[in-house]
């Protein structure tokens, strides 16, 4: 219900990336803990490359999104709500793991060693579920 008093596409624009994140991260996630050297391991590890090149421009628009709400909801950075700053925190620590996340996909995927796809694997679960928290302080608008 809070959500029909906002303006329509600067949430609309920031939900849709942050959902095709969440979606691109569990897809590595998932993928990386399926190849185990079987057949098929070499095309999972492009698949988990891609997933997570995919983040880049999901991580964009979720950001732009969060940005636009941000000015047209006029917040200035005194007193602004606690879910609020969390989400701010998990996004921009978000990014240097998904970078992170995208060099141990780009090892894994050029060397094929096992600690790359671990790491990968290890990686997205920690940032899927700093997503994770980001949601439920920003849907369940902790602290305001």
């Amino acid at each position: 219900m809070i959500g029909y008093s906002r303006p329509f596409w600067p949430l609309f624009l920031h939900v849709l990336g942050a959902m095709a994140l969440f979606g691109g991260i569990l897809t590595v996630l998932i993928v990386s803990l399926a190849a185990r050297g079987g057949p098929g391991a070499a095309f999972l590890r492009r698949a988990a490359l891609l997933a997570a090149l995919a983040g880049i421009p999901d991580y964009i628009l979720m950001r732009a999104g969060a940005e636009w709400i941000y000015s047209t909801e006029g917040w200035s950075g005194h007193g602004d709500p606690a879910w609020l700053g969390i989400g701010f925190a998990i996004a921009d620590g978000g990014l240097l793991l998904l970078l992170l996340l995208i060099g141990a996909a780009y090892w894994w995927h050029r060397s094929g060693t096992a600690l790359a796809g671990r790491l990968a694997a290890g990686l997205s679960a920690v940032y899927l579920a700093a997503l994770g928290v980001a949601w439920l302080a920003m849907s369940g608008k902790w602290g305001s």
